[in-house]
């Protein structure tokens, strides 16, 4: 389980000016961009009925704007969360001096972006998924907390353990130390389900699985230390 010392530190430390002015350019960012995909989406769907068919352009115009004010709610934390690759790593410098001990190395491009997007692909399914069982009661919030909580645990921790480690290595640590990480990632989930809150999900992430990252694998280097 993740200490309440380190849950505590990471939400205090999203309200930090580092985090702050990262959130400000999350925010901003990821408003641009739902207003692009929103605006191309829009001009695409009556572009191809209105020519032939303007009271079908008139309807599809009511139902999109329904259905975008509904799905924008569950779009915001996979679009945050791709914007918030640009800054994971200056965020998870920040964190590491504060806790001391060894500074991480930043992920190459390639493999941060490959990160950011698999992780969006994968949250737009699951936010797929909690649509269609939003008329299931208590299956809905189980199925969304869960997948979350898994998808959110792994996805940050490699995040933050990369930087210090070997892809094998962090495979063998997430693998030894899956409950752990399971837990830290409810953490990430419950905030992913609250909205508005759900834009810091990256910041507290980040924060969050830096700590628990680090206090892991001081726990695997001192198993292998020989004995006295």
């Amino acid at each position: 389980m993740p200490s309440l010392v380190d849950i505590a530190a990471a939400f205090r430390e999203i309200f930090t000016p580092p985090f702050r002015a990262a959130a400000i350019k999350i925010l901003a960012m990821t408003l641009a961009l739902l207003a692009v995909v929103t605006l191309g989406l829009h001009h695409w769907l009556t572009g191809l009925v209105a020519p032939s068919y303007p009271w079908l352009a008139t309807l599809l115009s009511i139902v999109e704007g329904l259905g975008l004010a509904i799905g924008s709610v569950f779009l915001v934390a996979p679009a945050s969360t791709l914007v918030a690759g640009f800054f994971v790593d200056d965020l998870a410098a920040i964190v590491e001096r504060d806790i001391g001990g060894e500074v991480g190395q930043p992920l190459p491009i390639g493999q941060a972006a490959w990160l950011s997007v698999r992780f969006t692909l994968l949250s737009i399914g699951v936010m797929v998924v909690a649509l269609g069982l939003l008329l299931v009661p208590g299956v809905n919030a189980i199925a969304f907390l869960g997948a979350n909580a898994y998808l959110s645990g792994r996805q940050y921790f490699e995040f933050a353990a990369l930087r210090y480690r070997t892809t094998a290595e962090v495979a063998a640590l997430r693998r030894a130390n899956a409950g752990t990480i399971l837990a830290a990632g409810f953490c990430i989930a419950l905030l992913l389900s609250v909205p508005v809150l759900n834009l810091l999900t990256p910041l507290f992430g980040t924060a969050l699985m830096v700590r628990v990252a680090r206090r892991l694998d001081r726990r695997r280097v001192g198993a292998a230390l020989p004995r006295p």
